[in-house]
């Protein structure tokens, strides 16, 4: 990536090489901050407001006072956009509390800090929604709602990262992270869905799901293609025993599973109903969301 990318950094375009936060930033010393991760295709902003909304969401649970409105923050991700004279890729908008004096003490920070990044991404290759991705269970486990909500998309993701870390060294792409009580929450950056009987199931928020984004597009995308799918408690033998799997994510849009734990999920290759709904969701995303203008 050259120092030709446009980097939206507190009201400024900048060269990335120009930006830069100050090494007394909250964000930075704490991981007292919030991101969204956003997708653009075809010259439009995907969920943009969506995105933005549970932006402020976020900050609202962490009681971080935002310095723009939701509209102000939609108009920069557009800027930025155009700023690197981009049509498809994604979109990394991180606010932190700002730079502040060393301690804990998030009133310490007079102002959020905010910047934007705009830039082209591939998350899994093509092959992988050919064929399908192969999982493996984290022994890591999700953070419970008594510590923070999985619902705050904090710039926290140690638990994450471990996680990814089990699945790298098992020669994986994803694994399943389950919660306290044992059943699944989610995967370590996606969101898991199973087909049973022609019912797409999918853990329910209070389990530990992240309330994604793209989750939301796919029960969308159910209600109009008459595909039952409902929220339920999901275990392992309920993921082993499926007849089909798929995860979803803004950055890995939706992608098929075909084993976990070295278990075959259906005939061991992407399902139909997958395939429906990618078909479903490419559609979708090519075809609707903010101009970019």
């Amino acid at each position: 990536m050259s120092d030709a990318q446009k980097i939206w950094l507190d009201g400024n375009i900048v060269d990335q090489s120009e930006a830069k936060i100050s090494v007394f930033d909250h964000g930075l010393l704490y991981g007292d901050g919030i991101f969204e991760g956003i997708r653009f295709y075809n010259g439009r902003v995907f969920r943009l407001e969506e995105h933005i909304e549970r932006l402020f969401l976020s900050a609202k649970a962490i009681l971080l006072n935002m310095s723009w409105t939701e509209s102000e923050v939609c108009d920069i991700v557009c800027d930025t956009i155009r700023a690197n004279g981009l049509t498809d890729g994604y979109v990394r908008l991180v606010v932190t509390r700002g730079s502040g004096g060393l301690g804990l003490n998030p009133y310490l920070c007079p102002k959020p800090s905010m910047f934007c990044i705009a830039a082209s991404i591939q998350l899994y290759p093509e092959e992988y929604y050919e064929k399908g991705l192969e999982l493996i269970t984290c022994a890591t486990r999700r953070p419970s709602h008594a510590t923070l909500s999985p619902q705050v998309k904090s710039l926290n993701y140690l638990n994450n990262i471990m996680a990814k870390v089990e699945c790298l060294k098992a020669g994986v792409m994803e694994g399943l992270m389950l919660n306290d009580a044992g059943t699944v929450a989610e995967c370590t950056g996606d969101t898991i869905f199973i087909v049973k009987n022609g019912v797409i199931i999918t853990p329910k928020i209070s389990d530990g799901a992240l309330d994604g984004i793209t989750r939301a597009v796919i029960f969308d995308l159910c209600e109009a293609n008459d595909i039952e799918i409902i929220e339920d408690t999901i275990t392992r033998y309920d993921v082993y025993t499926a007849d089909e799997c798929f995860l979803t994510g803004t950055a890995a849009e939706v992608i098929p599973v075909v084993k976990v734990d070295d278990r075959s999920i259906g005939e061991g290759t992407p399902g139909e109903i997958f395939k429906e709904l990618l078909l479903a969701f490419r559609e979708d995303a090519a075809s609707t969301g903010v101009e970019i203008g």
